[in-house]
């Protein structure tokens, strides 16, 4: 058995563990990260890039359709052999040569195979051929092994082999029809996807569709999602589910409604990946997510371990995820050389922006991109708010964007701080609004000092102003 020692040990190569290995190094620490898949993670292969990419040749389309001239040159359908073919090249082919040459070049130690906590700063890693290697940290050991999607107990359903996201995201063909259980981001993405690559796609959203959006956003996506030929089902609930021999799913509905389909795919939710890390070694629950103090040390854990990403359940996006990464790297090497943390409110060494901060795109048709609270969940939190609604298809920069662009903004504001705290855009290609609205909240911009950011004209930008007139400046 080998044993090697390096300041800080990162269980799980993804975006979150290649970036807090890549800001210990850069802090003058040495780091080793363990993987037992693909090194780049969920969000490289089975995720965020290839999913966009499924999902990006059908907007471009879409686009193209909305505007006179452009329109008439489209000639043909989607090309779903090219689509996927695309996909492939954005997932490296299930390849991660590029990745590992990366830590290679930042100048992190990799090491595969399935890792295990055995005791304070120990990590045992066992690989494919079985040959053990135990790793000891001088500093640190973070846990960013990320999540998985849930499969619920349903009767028959593993035994259906359903699809999960990595599946979906896999995909070598298109099904003719596709069933989907579960009704949040997944679930709209891939009904949009599937839909535009050739799909009869039926949705069976228990809780609705979008559940935690605004309710005109999923409204929005709910409309266009059955314009596309979607069957989309808020709260039908399935109980029971056969393949059959020759190979066609059926699903049974509470209702009692029967369901057929060549694929199911099942995005309920995400569990995390903790069930054979070694966690029981240290007097945490195998299977658990791990809860973590403001500078996301595991609570209960010892000073000396850390997770980040989706494994500590804050929030389960990779960018919140990568801004964990950043401050748990940088907190490390702050403890590490008795230099002073700052762990107040927007403190270098806190993800702070995870309460009530959080941006997100839902690259639906339309894209829903919102950040901070929406009005629902700011009432929850006892805020004295105001909302603000806006056609967005009414700015000036929208009629142009496409012909019968549709869309909607909402901006809630904090009445007694009279700041931006939630802000939601529904409409094409509205992804690349929304950091500005994020710059907004984390500055917590006064709305007289916004009044004087001055958007361009004519971009959809301008619905900044008109949310601003709207409010009453």
């Amino acid at each position: 058995m080998t044993t090697i020692e390096y300041d800080v040990i990162v269980i799980g190569a993804g975006p979150v563990g290649e970036n807090v290995a890549d800001r210990v190094v850069q802090g003058g620490l040495t780091a080793a990260i363990v993987e037992r898949e693909l090194v780049g993670g969920e969000c490289s292969y089975w995720a965020c890039m290839p999913t966009k990419a499924l999902l990006r040749s059908a907007s471009a389309l879409r686009a193209a359709r909305q505007l006179p001239g452009a329109r008439e040159a489209v000639t043909g359908d989607l090309d779903a052999a090219a689509v996927l073919s695309r996909r492939d090249s954005f997932a490296s082919h299930w390849q991660d040569d590029g990745q590992v040459s990366w830590l290679a070049s930042a100048g992190i130690a990799l090491h595969r195979g399935q890792g295990r906590i055995s005791s304070a700063r120990v990590v045992e890693v066992t690989g494919v051929d079985g040959v053990t290697t135990t790793l000891t940290a001088r500093h640190a050991v973070v846990v960013a092994t990320g999540s998985s999607a849930l499969l619920p107990d349903i009767p028959g359903l593993r035994e259906a082999t359903p699809w999960s996201s990595r599946e979906a995201a896999s995909a070598s063909s298109v099904p003719r029809r596709l069933a989907i259980i579960g009704g949040g981001v997944v679930a709209a993405e891939m009904a949009t996807a599937f839909a535009a690559l050739g799909s009869a796609v039926t949705v069976l959203a228990r809780d609705g569709l979008l559940p935690s959006a605004e309710p005109f956003a999923s409204e929005l996506v709910t409309e266009s999602l059955r314009e596309a030929g979607v069957s989309v089902r808020p709260g039908a609930e399935a109980v029971a589910v056969d393949r059959d021999d020759s190979g066609v799913v059926h699903i049974e509905t509470a209702s009692g409604e029967r369901i057929e389909a060549d694929e199911v795919l099942v995005a309920v939710g995400r569990t995390p990946n903790t069930q054979d890390i070694g966690l029981d070694r240290v007097g945490l629950a195998p299977g658990a997510w791990l809860a973590v103090d403001d500078t996301l040390r595991v609570v209960g854990g010892g000073e000396w371990l850390y997770a980040a990403g989706d494994v500590n359940r804050r929030v389960l996006l990779t960018h919140q995820g990568k801004y964990q990464a950043r401050a748990v790297g940088d907190v490390i090497v702050a403890r590490a050389k008795g230099a002073k943390v700052e762990d107040g409110r927007w403190g270098r060494h806190v993800a702070t922006a995870d309460e009530r901060a959080v941006p997100q795109v839902v690259f639906t048709d339309p894209e829903i991109a919102s950040v901070g609270l929406t009005a629902a969940a700011a009432e929850a939190a006892g805020l004295r708010i105001r909302v603000v609604d806006y056609d967005l298809g009414a700015v000036a920069g929208a009629s142009l964007h496409a012909d019968g662009y549709r869309g909607h903004a909402r901006m809630v504001v904090d009445e007694d701080r009279k700041v931006i705290v939630g802000l939601t855009l529904a409409g094409p290609d509205v992804a690349e609004l929304i950091h500005a609205a994020t710059i907004a909240i984390v500055g917590e911009v006064p709305l007289d000092r916004l009044w004087h950011a001055v958007p361009a004209y004519p971009t959809v930008s301008e619905v900044w102003l008109r949310l601003l007139e709207t409010y009453g400046r």
